[in-house]
Formats: C-alpha cells, sequence, structure tokens
C-alpha cells in the first residue's frame, strides 16, 4: 500500500507559524500565503485514528482542487496552486467561527437526532413520519460552531447572530452562497450518477473583506454522496443505502464500541480496515470525477512534498 504521509514537519521559506489539525497540516507564510498538506490521517468522532490512509490526502486535495474550480463563478476561494497531489497554496483568510452544513437528507447526525425523538434541528422543524435517508423537501442549512478541541456544536441562525459571531449581513450571504455551492454539488454528482447527500463549506474573508470559500469543498470527509442508482428502491423496502463517505469508518468504530465517548478506547484498526478504507476513497475519486485514480510516487512521500512546495515557492 506504500507510506502513508502522517506527520509533517516542514520549514518553508517565508513561514511565521504552522497549526497542525485532525487531517490538514497548516503553514502560514510572509505575504498571506498558506500551505495546506493534506494528510493521510482520518478522524471520526473528533478523534484521530491511530493509522494513516495511504493516498487518502491525494484524493482530498485532488477532488478539492476539481470542486474549488467547478465553483469559482459562484464566488472567490481561497486556492493558488497546487504544487503537489497532497498540498495546495492559497491565500490566508480570516475565518468565520461556524461551519457552514447543508442537508438534503435526513442521514447521519440529522437521523440520529430524529430517531432519538428530536425534532428541531437547529432551530429548524423537522416533519414527522420520516425515515432513515429520505429526503428533505428542501435542502436545510444546520450550522455548528468551529471548536478549537471537542466537539463541534450544532448552533441556530438566531444563535450565530445574536451572539455576533457572524453579522447579520454576513450570514445571510453565507446561506445564499451555501445554497448555490450545494445546488452546483448536486447537478455535478447528478451527471455521474451520484447523489450529494449532505456537506460542509467553511469560509472567511480575504485581506480585502471579501467573503471567500475557504478549505476543501465536495469530498468525502466534508460530504456523503448516494449511488442514484437503487436509491428509490432501497429506501421502499427499507435497505441500507449504497453510500460513499466516511460514514462506513464511523460504523465500524460504532460497531468495536467506540463513538468518542467518555471512558471509550479507540479500537485497534485491522489492515483490512485500512486498505478497505484506502479503496473506497479511491471509488468516490473515480466516480465523482469520472477519471482514473494516478497513485502518486509515495516511496518518499514526506520529501516529496516538501520538494514540491519549495520548487513552486522558489519560482
Amino acid at each position: 500500500m506504500g507510506n502513508a504521509l502522517v506527520t509533517t514537519d516542514y520549514n518553508f521559506k517565508g513561514q511565521k507559524s504552522v497549526y497542525h489539525g485532525k487531517v490538514r497540516d497548516v503553514y502560514t507564510l510572509e505575504n498571506d500565503i498558506l500551505v495546506m498538506i493534506a494528510s493521510d490521517r482520518i478522524s471520526a468522532f473528533d478523534h484521530i485514528l491511530p493509522v494513516g490512509i495511504p493516498f487518502k490526502g491525494q484524493v482530498l486535495n485532488q477532488i478539492a482542487e476539481k470542486f474549488l474550480d467547478a465553483t469559482s463563478d459562484i464566488l472567490p476561494n481561497w486556492k493558488i496552486a497546487t504544487p503537489d497531489p497532497s498540498a495546495t497554496v492559497g491565500k490566508a483568510c480570516t475565518p468565520f467561527k461556524v461551519e457552514m452544513v447543508i442537508r438534503g437528507y435526513c442521514t447521519g447526525h440529522a437521523w440520529r437526532v430524529y430517531r432519538n425523538g428530536g425534532r428541531v434541528l437547529c432551530g429548524i422543524e423537522l416533519p414527522e413520519g420520516l425515515k432513515e435517508n429520505d429526503k428533505f423537501s428542501s435542502p436545510i442549512i444546520t450550522p455548528s460552531t468551529k471548536a478549537e478541541e471537542g466537539h463541534d456544536e450544532d448552533i441556530t441562525r438566531e444563535e450565530i447572530i445574536s451572539q455576533e459571531i457572524v453579522s447579520e449581513e454576513d450570514y445571510l450571504q453565507l446561506e445564499k452562497y451555501t445554497h448555490a455551492l450545494f445546488a452546483r454539488g448536486t447537478e455535478i454528482a447528478a451527471e455521474k450518477g451520484l447523489i450529494l447527500v449532505d456537506t460542509k463549506y467553511e469560509f472567511g474573508k480575504d485581506a480585502n473583506g471579501i467573503i471567500t470559500l475557504i478549505d476543501e469543498i465536495h469530498t468525502p470527509d466534508s460530504s456523503r454522496y448516494f449511488y442514484t442508482e437503487g436509491y428509490e428502491k432501497r429506501q421502499a423496502s427499507g435497505e441500507k443505502q449504497k453510500q460513499l463517505s466516511k460514514e462506513f469508518v464511523r460504523e465500524w468504530l460504532i460497531e468495536n464500541g467506540f463513538q468518542g465517548l467518555e471512558g471509550q478506547s479507540m479500537p485497534v484498526i485491522p489492515d483490512e480496515l485500512v486498505q478497505s478504507i484506502t479503496e473506497r476513497y479511491i471509488e468516490l475519486y473515480e466516480k465523482i470525477l469520472g477519471e482514473k485514480f494516478v497513485k502518486s510516487d509515495v516511496s518518499e512521500v514526506v520529501k516529496r512534498v516538501e520538494k514540491n512546495v519549495n520548487e513552486y515557492l522558489n519560482r
């Protein structure tokens, strides 16, 4: 399977700071430039799993690259260049402290709330009689606070505005962009025989105060996809939907007694699961982009990323 890119410790030209996130390592350089490395780490329930997933970072980075380009007519985004399969160089923005989660279906977190009797999610009333994976009459935005550590928390539009986390004017614009991006993602997915079930977007303001799309977009880490073929039949018969997302990792962890709750221990991750996760990520890449995934040379993946980024920065 090759080597996984799990940790980075680079010192790029003009580097001011580095932030190691759950999955991404973000290097801040002079002149408001960011270098974002998509590692092969994988997280679930806000915990990083103790193994890397080969090629996962490349999959995420290259899908995000394509979708940032495919939505740049809706609003500006942070990307400047992609000098390595696992790295993007872009402009630094001041992020809004909310994630804009949008859901077209009663799936995942929305279903868990609904199944447990909840009929209001982030201030939005949900109708009676829904089954898992039923389509909502129209997509709903269920924002969450962006936690520095631990779990992100559901929040309502009214709370975001009243607590001045985001101004009303900016928040209403974020909602418009979120609906427009989701509509574009839904359209592209449909062309490939997929349903974009739910996703999240992150936004910030650039140095000129312009609202900008940041981070990844429409990847299996930030989104959930179903196969269109057989969706209606599976819903009618109460079968599970065939999906391409990280949800199967969460389901495996739940089956093995882990949901990130106090007192729970992370189970040992078998090699077969690691391989199946890699295969699932590659499957999504090929399905959503409609092109063959070309595995990069990972024999010395840490050095490769450093070399390619440095060559770009030194131009």
